[in-house]
């Protein structure tokens, strides 16, 4: 029976849900998910994506990234516009308030990230976030 301790994948998906929390607590504070703000982050960088664009550049499921930005649009932070006569090939932009609370959340996110370097080490963050990075890189 293999221990509990040579699960990569539970031990790699507790960290993240550890590390979420984190995040998350800090930027309760402008209303945002660390999700939501990584996706409002994106699309400020890249500009406008289509849903599929912006689905593989955040390596989400669809209907994940769907979830994830329903209360974007309904807050007026994110808008949608089907360009085309295809309803998939629907394209996200920030809007102007989804700037203004990306901008916001920015000290709240530092916040976060100072207090995970803090409990895991500087080097030992820089480490892992190399390693994670080089793991998802196509």
């Amino acid at each position: 029976m293999e221990r509990l301790f040579d699960d990569d994948c539970f031990a790699i998906r507790q960290a993240a849900r550890y590390v979420s929390q984190i995040y998350d607590r800090h930027l309760a504070n402008v209303g945002l998910t660390i999700t939501q703000f990584s996706l409002l982050g994106r699309v400020k960088r890249t500009g406008p994506l289509t849903m599929k664009q912006l689905a593989e550049a955040m390596r989400m499921e669809r209907t994940t990234l769907v979830r994830t930005i329903q209360p974007l649009r309904r807050n007026g932070l994110v808008r949608s516009d089907a360009p085309g006569a295809d309803p998939r090939a629907l394209s996200i932009e920030i809007t102007p308030a989804g700037a203004t609370r990306l901008e916001a959340g920015r000290a709240h996110w530092h916040a976060a990230q100072a207090e995970f370097e803090h409990r895991f080490g500087e080097r030992r963050a820089a480490a892992l976030r190399s390693e994670l990075f080089a793991m998802t890189q196509d």
